[in-house]
């Protein structure tokens, strides 16, 4: 089958590399097993050169899109610096994306790959990952596409899409055992040094805040929120404090930052609570009062829901001291 890797300018060299290396690698694999080589990767682009990181680098394509006229599978890679001028300098690339998905390609986003994804129209109506990082700006971009939050690897109608970072490798795994079968991906896997089942990158997200938006009764709110984490605040105290009527309040609470005011409440205080656990001595108990929960039960619960893992997995994994102490 043909893997297309597309080359965009303002695009992440590893994430170009990483995918044709891998791919190559499943190539060498069914050699050694006696198969057939499945993949024909090539690197397609506008240009023949294109440089990447202000000019550090420097990629040499296969192939130009117009050569181009039918491939299996379009991988778009990460994007690098503003979204918005990285889209703008990749425009032309749309119509050739669009034309391989209309002639039965699959296409597949890394990280903020997902960018140039959603500006083909391609994920109108439909669900796509993206690095945790911009999700809001994603949003605020293409308010037609729904971010689905904590996944890796997000699939539909053929358009797939990957959370932050190195989770690119979970949906190139997915990738290689959709198109080959479960062993060969468990090789690759273990060669790779990858976790073939993490689904999630919930663990690695921190929450921002999301203030970018322009109700300055709602910013209000949300400022009383991060000064008493160690308090519990009703939505009634919140929609006193800025003058609105609870509906209201909580319409707009929503429509300003994506969350329910008792979600972005839990989140702020479940923010506060892991940088606790990765920098302090203190037990679940004292976190816990700390962001004011008095419910061990329901604070485990919220903590495992916006995290993925439980408090006590969680400062295991983060915090040096307790790794020392063991």
């Amino acid at each position: 089958m043909h893997v297309s890797i597309l080359v965009p300018e303002n695009s992440v060299m590893q994430a170009i590399a990483d995918p044709q290396y891998l791919f190559s690698a499943v190539n060498q694999f069914m050699t050694v097993a006696g198969k057939k080589p499945l993949f024909d990767v090539q690197l397609v682009g506008l240009k023949k050169q294109v440089k990447l990181n202000n000019g550090l680098y420097s990629v040499t394509t296969s192939k130009l899109l117009k050569e181009v006229q039918q491939t299996d599978l379009v991988i778009i890679p990460a994007l690098f610096g503003d979204m918005k001028n990285a889209i703008m300098t990749n425009e032309k690339a749309v119509p050739w994306i669009n034309k391989q998905y209309a002639n039965g390609a699959e296409v597949a986003s890394l990280c903020v790959g997902a960018f140039l994804l959603a500006s083909t129209g391609l994920l109108d109506g439909k669900k796509c990952s993206t690095h945790w990082g911009f999700q809001s700006e994603f949003r605020e971009m293409f308010p037609k596409v729904e971010v689905v939050e904590g996944n890796i690897v997000t699939e539909e109608e053929r358009l797939y899409s990957s959370g932050g970072a190195m989770s690119y490798w979970n949906l190139l795994l997915y990738l290689v055992e959709k198109y080959t079968d479960r062993q060969t991906a468990i090789l690759v896997s273990k060669y790779f040094a990858v976790d073939i089942d993490r689904d999630s990158q919930s663990t690695f997200a921190m929450f921002q805040g999301q203030k970018n938006h322009t109700d300055e009764a709602i910013k209000q709110a949300q400022d009383y929120i991060d000064t008493r984490i160690h308090e519990k605040i009703t939505i009634d105290e919140l929609a006193d404090l800025v003058v609105l009527g609870r509906r209201s309040f909580e319409r707009r609470f929503k429509l300003a930052t994506n969350n329910s005011v008792l979600e972005y409440i839990n989140r702020v205080k479940i923010e506060f609570a892991k940088r606790e656990f990765e920098n302090s001595r203190k037990n679940i108990n004292e976190v816990m009062y700390d962001v004011g929960y008095t419910d061990t039960k329901a604070f485990r619960t919220i903590f495992k829901k916006i995290t993925g893992l439980t408090p006590i997995e969680y400062r295991n994994k983060y915090n040096k001291m307790v790794t020392e102490q063991s």
